[in-house]
C-alpha cells in the first residue's frame, strides 16, 4: 500500500483548505495550510515545468502547459512568512516573500530568461507556437484575493489533487494554439440556428423552459485557455450569461421559491434596439439545515476516462463535495466500464475517510456500459430513498458511451422512466478531444438535472461547494416562462440564446410537458433584443404572407406596458404547476450593472458565434463594457471572464475558428 494512503485524511484536508488535528500521544495540534495559485509566464508566454518550492517545507509544483500552477503549504499560524522560489532552466531563478493568510491566495510568477530569444539554447514552452502570438500576461492580479478565498481545491502536493494542475492546467502539455480540429478529436455539439427576429403581430408570444445549466461557459474557458477558440455550436449564450451572480432581490417569505425581476436598456451593438433583461432569483437554502441528502456518485471507470483532466479529476472533484457532507447524508459509489457495480453501498457522511479511499481505489480502463451504469444507480438510489430528502444521481463522464443503450435516444427514454421515481439528476463532463456534450445536454435536460463542465478544481469548487445548493437541491422544477409582446409598443424581437429550449405556446400551461428545473439560490437571465414600433424596421422578418380569411386585429391603443412575463412552476415533488404574473413598464432606463455585464457576456458570445446579430460589436467594446460593469466581484469570477474575453480577442486576430463537424453546406 503507498505510504500517503495511511495519511489520506490529512493530505485531503490540506487540499481542502481546512484545519485538522493531528493527535501525538496526549499532545493534539493543529495543522492547516494555504493554498497558493497563480501563472508563471515569461514576456506575456506562459512557462510550462517551472518548480515552484518553498525552502524548508515539503512542498513542490509545476507548472502546467499554460502557466497554471497550484501548491498547499502548511502552516502553523492564522499568518506566517515564506519565501516561495520558482526555477525553470533557461531563466532566472525567481523568488519572493509571500505572507500566507486565509485558505488561498494568488502569486503570479514572471520569469526572465537567461539567453536571448532565438537562441538554440531557449526552452520551448509546451503552450505556446511562436508563430502564433499569444494574449499578453496580465500587468494586474486578475482573480483578487476575494476570490482566492473561494477557490480552495487546486493542489499539488496531495496525490489525488496531482502535480502542478490549477486552472487550465489539468491537461498538462496536450494542447497548444492550434488552427484546426486535431486528427482523432471527436467532440461532439448539436448544431445551433440563433433565434431570428419576429414580429409581435404576428407571434406576440414567446414561450421555452428555464435553463440553469452552465456547461458551456466553462467548456469555452478549456478551449480558449488552451489556445483556440472553440467551436460556434460549442457557444450556448444563456449558459455564458447564467454563469455568473447577479444583484437581484430574494424571493420574499411565502410559497412563490423563485422572484422576478426585469429591466429595459438600451441593446449596446444597435443603440437603436432595446434589451429586455428578465431575471428568475431563487430562494437560497442553508445547506446546513436542508433536507437530509442521499447521493449516488455514477463514475465512468472507461479507458476513454484515462488521464489527466478526467478520472483523476473526478476524484479531486468528488472529494471537495465529500468534505461537506453531514451525518445524515448518504453516499453511494457506483461505476461502469464493460459492466457496471456498486463499489461502495449508501454510506453515512460521517464515514468521509471510507468514502474518499473507495474514490482513491478506482482506476479506468475497458469500453463503456453507460445505460447500465445508470441503471444500476436509479435502483440504489431507490433502495436509499429519503421521503423529503434530497435524492439524486450525479454522473461524471465525458459522454462516450458505447456499449450497451448507448444512442442519445435509448439513453433519454432510460433516464424519462426513471426520473418519475423521484430522484434528480446531476451531470458533470470531464475530458477533452472525444467529450460529447450534445449528448450530456440531453440527458440532463431528460432527468429533472442540471449539467456542468468541470475543467478543473477551481469549477468544482464552485459548484460543488460554493453553489452546492443550487447543483444540488431543487426549489422548483418544470419552470416555464412565456413572454407576450404589446404590439403597439413592439414591431419585432428575438430571444438571445435558448434555442434548443423552446416551447410551443400552448405548452406552457400543459402540465404534463416537462421543463427545467432551479436549483437553491440559483440565478436565471434571459434577454430579449426589441425593436420598438417607433425606430425604423432594420432587421429582416421571415414572416408568412398575407392570409385569405384572416385578418389581423388592429393593435389597441397605447398602454404603459412594453411586455408581460407569465411563470409557471411546480413544487419538487408537486404534479401541478403555479402561475406569477410580471408586466413590464414601456420605460427605457440606465441600464445597471447587472445589465451592462449580462450585455457584455451575451456580446462575447454572439462574438465567438460570429453572429449575424452582433452588429458593430468589437472586442473592445466587450471587455471595456465588463470592466465598467465588474462590480464588487467578491469571487472574482467576473475578473477572469475579463481575462477570457482579452484572451478571445487576441486569439480572434490569428486563429480561426473550425467547428469540430463542419456542416454539409460547408
Amino acid at each position: 500500500m503507498p505510504a500517503y494512503r495511511k495519511h489520506l485524511p490529512l493530505l485531503l484536508a490540506l487540499a481542502l483548505g481546512a484545519t485538522f488535528v493531528v493527535h501525538s500521544g496526549a499532545e493534539a495540534r493543529r495543522v492547516e495550510a494555504t493554498v497558493i495559485v497563480g501563472r508563471v509566464t515569461a514576456q506575456g508566454r506562459p512557462v510550462a515545468g517551472t518548480a515552484i518550492t518553498v525552502p524548508g517545507r515539503a512542498v513542490r509544483a509545476l507548472s502546467a502547459a499554460d502557466g497554471r500552477y497550484a501548491i498547499a503549504v502548511p502552516r502553523s499560524a492564522d499568518s506566517e512568512r515564506i519565501t516561495l522560489l520558482a526555477r525553470r532552466s533557461g531563466y532566472e531563478p525567481w523568488q519572493s516573500p509571500v505572507t500566507l493568510r486565509g485558505d488561498t491566495m494568488r502569486v503570479d510568477v514572471r520569469l526572465v530568461a537567461t539567453v536571448q530569444e532565438g537562441d538554440s539554447a531557449a526552452p520551448v514552452t509546451a503552450a505556446v507556437r511562436k508563430d502564433i502570438p499569444t494574449s499578453p500576461a496580465p500587468e494586474r492580479q486578475r482573480l483578487g484575493d476575494a476570490r482566492a478565498k473561494s477557490i480552495t481545491g487546486a493542489v499539488a502536493s496531495v496525490p489525488l489533487a496531482g502535480a502542478g494542475q490549477a486552472r487550465g492546467g489539468v491537461y498538462g502539455a496536450e494542447t497548444s494554439i492550434r488552427r484546426r480540429r486535431e486528427p482523432g478529436n471527436t467532440e461532439a455539439y448539436d448544431r445551433i440556428d440563433e433565434n431570428p427576429f419576429r414580429s409581435s403581430a404576428v407571434a406576440p408570444l414567446s414561450t421555452f423552459s428555464v435553463d440553469v445549466d452552465r456547461a458551456s461557459y466553462s467548456n469555452i474557458r478549456r478551449f480558449l485557455d488552451h489556445g483556440s477558440l472553440p467551436p460556434k455550436d460549442a457557444v450556448r449564450i444563456e449558459e455564458l450569461v447564467n454563469y455568473f451572480p447577479y444583484a437581484d432581490a430574494e424571493p420574499a417569505r411565502g410559497d412563490v421559491p423563485l422572484r422576478i425581476t426585469t429591466e429595459v436598456a438600451g441593446a449596446p451593438w444597435n443603440t437603436a434596439h432595446d434589451l429586455v433583461r428578465i431575471a428568475l432569483r431563487a430562494r437560497d437554502v442553508d445547506m446546513r439545515r436542508a433536507p437530509a441528502a442521499n447521493l449516488v456518485f455514477l463514475i465512468d471507470v472507461s479507458g476513454s476516462m484515462q488521464g489527466p483532466g478526467r478520472l483523476p479529476l473526478v476524484k479531486q472533484s468528488l472529494a471537495l463535495l465529500v468534505n461537506q457532507l453531514r451525518e445524515e447524508d448518504r453516499v453511494a459509489i457506483v461505476v461502469y466500464a464493460g459492466n457496471a457495480g456498486l463499489v461502495l453501498p449508501s454510506t453515512s457522511g460521517s464515514d468521509k475517510q471510507r468514502i474518499l479511499a473507495a474514490l482513491d481505489g478506482l482506476e479506468a480502463g475497458g469500453s463503456t456500459a453507460g445505460g447500465a451504469g445508470i441503471r444500476l444507480a436509479y435502483d440504489v438510489v431507490r433502495q436509499n430513498f429519503v421521503r423529503g430528502g434530497n435524492n439524486r444521481v450525479i454522473l461524471c463522464t465525458d459522454g462516450d458511451f458505447n456499449v450497451g443503450q448507448s444512442s442519445d435516444g435509448a439513453l433519454v427514454d432510460l433516464i424519462e422512466q426513471r426520473r418519475t421515481e423521484g430522484a434528480f439528476l446531476t451531470i458533470l463532463g470531464f475530458g477533452m478531444g472525444n467529450y460529447k456534450d450534445a449528448k450530456m445536454e440531453k440527458l440532463a435536460d431528460a432527468g429533472n438535472g442540471n449539467y456542468g463542465y468541470i475543467d478543473d478544481l477551481l469549477e468544482a469548487r464552485k459548484m460543488l461547494v460554493k453553489e452546492m445548493g443550487g447543483t444540488l437541491v431543487t426549489v422548483a422544477k418544470d419552470v416555464k416562462l412565456q413572454v407576450e409582446f404589446n404590439p403597439a409598443r413592439v414591431r419585432a424581437y428575438r430571444l438571445l440564446g435558448y434555442e434548443d429550449r423552446l416551447l410551443r405556446d400552448e405548452d406552457f400551461a400543459n402540465d404534463a410537458k416537462d421543463a427545467g428545473e432551479v436549483g437553491a439560490g440559483h440565478m436565471v437571465t434571459a434577454l430579449y433584443e426589441i425593436v420598438r414600433t417607433d425606430v425604423p424596421l432594420d432587421v429582416t422578418l421571415h414572416e408568412t404572407g398575407a392570409l385569405r380569411y384572416q385578418r389581423p386585429a388592429a393593435p389597441s391603443a397605447p398602454s404603459d406596458e412594453l411586455l408581460h412575463v407569465a411563470m409557471r412552476w411546480k413544487a419538487p415533488d408537486g404534479d401541478r404547476s403555479q402561475l406569477v404574473n410580471h408586466p413590464v413598464a414601456a420605460r427605457r432606463a440606465q441600464p445597471s450593472e447587472s445589465m451592462r455585464f449580462a450585455s457584455a457576456v451575451a456580446g462575447f458570445g454572439m462574438l465567438l458565434r460570429n453572429s449575424p446579430y452582433s452588429g458593430k460589436l468589437a472586442w473592445p467594446a466587450v471587455i471595456e463594457l465588463a470592466r465598467g460593469a465588474r462590480g464588487d466581484d467578491r469571487d472574482g469570477y467576473r475578473a477572469d471572464f475579463i481575462r477570457l474575453a482579452e484572451l478571445a480577442a487576441e486569439l480572434s486576430r490569428h486563429v480561426a475558428a473550425v467547428p469540430m463537424h463542419p456542416r454539409p453546406e460547408e
